[in-house]
């Protein structure tokens, strides 16, 4: 039987740096909760299917950001410590459950202590600690396609300097080549934030400063995603609007958002890939479907929220398992009841056959109104599965072996869409993200614009150093390699994004002073044009064991290259 469509899954793996910076509630921990809840479910799951021998194909992105911490040999040292602590902590409720006579609760301590037990166990024995290790092997064998990203999330379209944006893409795709052995062909821009060309003044003249798209050109990338109204036109919907659960969903209730005034001139559709601006022939955009994203992103009748399924906020005083269940809506937080495995899992079956239905009539309905073969790019933090939503991998592997049995969609990637069903058109998108409003406003905003100047002056800093040192050696090139990174872990979009959710504002704003104070701090020992003393030597190795990501980045990749997207020999 004919394929009415294909599908895609698309998740967007990251957290911020976070290595030695803190623990609780902000800090290091964010990476081991996300290892233990999602990153390791998520890969027993995709592993699990392909030993059954299920043809899943879904598309998976790992931030360079986060790949680099995943991949550190103190994380994992810590993550290891992390999950026997829990276990042992649950095993100690046990004990205190069984003593008060409280079964259901004993009985519930048990299955955290031995789901635990069984996360540390699947980290050291079936992935041998390595993570991306995992990762790479999956799209080795054709189970997965493993997008990139810019290298720390930076927020690309409020970035004045190009050399920022080239520095950012370049970075990330090197660290990609690195991890997984052959080049990207696919990314997601963070936040799914797009700029197409602009034209500024510049020292009296124009620059003509080339759109997101021919940066990803120039290194080679395919396909980029990108929210429901930048392709379709119209309002915002879905996480844009503020329609979604976790952190982002927030935004809107504490500010008064103003929708984009940028709206898609010639709208289009979700179901088929585009070329883009100036980049046609070369890089394509995929937009999130909405009607399929909504069943998982909806904060009101999304399959998160169901009654059986596990409540995220209610955590136990002592141990801080997570023993309650969602309860239904409205249910006050001292009153949820008692989470139930068994019953839960009945609900992710259950949501999984409603999934794979759903897609398969979206796409029927297309093809038969349409007469043409469809695509569908569902999209999500990944995050979101078995973290936020705590029975979402068991979901996720559910759908995928159903719509590996169905008759009518084809699971495919990213970019097997465009290599396979290239665009027809060519789309001039507007200035976008999945952010609030669907404009820049999450991370430009009465509460984040003062780190945007610093910022820019940074980038126009670095340009100078690397001018005025291009071929740099020795200890002055570890200097210059040193100030790269911070620039890059300034440039991340997480400090602005958590300032204006309130969830880590005075964190946030903690991290990003201290980047842009250490970015300056050994820009002043170039400054000297002298060598290091010895107060400046120990300074430098401190930030250098501390923050060192990206151990292959060049400097120079920081070059001024106002108005040229051209890949260069660096980095």
């Amino acid at each position: 039987m004919a394929k009415s469509g294909a599908f895609t899954f698309v998740l967007h793996s990251h957290l911020p740096y976070a290595r030695q910076a803190g623990m609780w509630p902000h800090g290091e921990e964010w990476v081991h909760e996300a290892i233990a809840e999602t990153y390791l479910p998520l890969l027993n799951a995709l592993t699990d299917l392909e030993a059954e021998g299920v043809p899943y194909q879904l598309t998976i992105g790992v931030t360079p950001i986060l790949g680099e911490q995943l991949a550190d040999p103190l994380i994992v040292d810590h993550f290891v410590h992390y999950a026997a602590e829990r276990a042992a902590w649950a095993a100690e409720d046990v004990g205190r459950f069984d003593k008060t006579g409280d079964t259901v609760m004993r009985d519930l301590a048990r299955f955290y202590h031995h789901w635990y037990a069984r996360a540390l166990t699947s980290f050291q024995d079936r992935f041998g600690r390595d993570l991306i290790g995992a990762f790479r092997g999956l799209q080795d064998r054709g189970r997965i396609e493993v997008a990139t990203c810019a290298a720390t999330h930076g927020y690309l379209p409020l970035l004045a300097r190009d050399s920022s944006i080239y520095g950012q893409v370049k970075t990330g795709v090197g660290a990609y080549k690195q991890r997984y052995g052959r080049p990207p062909k696919a990314i997601w821009l963070p936040e799914c934030a797009y700029r197409a060309a602009v034209v500024e003044q510049e020292d009296g003249r124009e620059i003509r400063r080339p759109g997101l798209e021919s940066f990803l050109a120039a290194q080679g990338i395919r396909v980029f995603f990108s929210e429901t109204h930048t392709v379709e036109g119209g309002r915002p919907v879905g996480k844009a609007a503020g329609e979604a659960i976790g952190l982002y969903g927030g935004v809107p209730r504490r500010y008064a958002v103003a929708l984009s005034p940028e709206e898609q001139s010639e709208p289009g559709t979700t179901f088929q890939p585009y070329w883009v601006g100036d980049a046609v022939g070369e890089v394509a955009v995929l937009g999130r479907n909405n009607r399929t994203g909504q069943q998982v992103w909806s904060g009101t009748f999304g399959y998160p929220g169901d009654a059986w399924y596990r409540e995220f906020h209610r955590k136990d005083g002592v141990s801080g398992m997570q023993y309650w269940r969602i309860g239904g809506p409205g249910v006050d937080l001292g009153d949820k009841p008692p989470y139930d495995p068994a019953k839960a899992a009945e609900r992710v079956a259950d949501h999984a056959r409603h999934y794979v239905a759903l897609v398969e009539e979206v796409l029927t309905e297309y093809q038969q109104q349409n007469g043409r073969f469809g695509v569908i790019s569902s999209a999500y933090d990944t995050e979101l599965f078995g973290h936020w939503w705590f029975e979402g991998v068991d979901w996720l592997k559910a759908v995928l072996r159903g719509l590996a049995a169905s008759e009518s969609v084809e699971l495919t990637t990213a970019s097997r869409i465009v290599e396979e069903h290239a665009p027809e058109r060519v789309m001039q998108l507007p200035e976008s993200s999945w952010g609030a409003g669907g404009s820049h406003f999450t991370w430009l905003n009465v509460d984040t614009q003062w780190m945007w100047p610093p910022i820019h002056a940074a980038e126009r800093r670095m340009e100078d150093l690397v001018a005025r040192h291009p071929d740099a050696d020795g200890e002055l090139r570890d200097v210059l390699n040193q100030a790269a990174r911070e620039l890059l872990l300034l440039q991340s979009s997480d400090w602005p994004f958590l300032v204006t959710t309130g969830q880590a504002k005075e964190y946030a704003s903690q991290r990003f002073t201290e980047h842009l104070e250490r970015f300056n701090q050994l820009c002043d020992f170039v400054d000297t044009g002298v060598p290091l003393d010895i107060e400046a030597k120990r300074v430098y190795s401190s930030l250098a064991e501390r923050d060192n990501p990206f151990p292959a980045i060049d400097y120079r990749v920081f070059a001024a290259r106002q108005g040229s997207a051209a890949d260069t020999a660096a980095g």
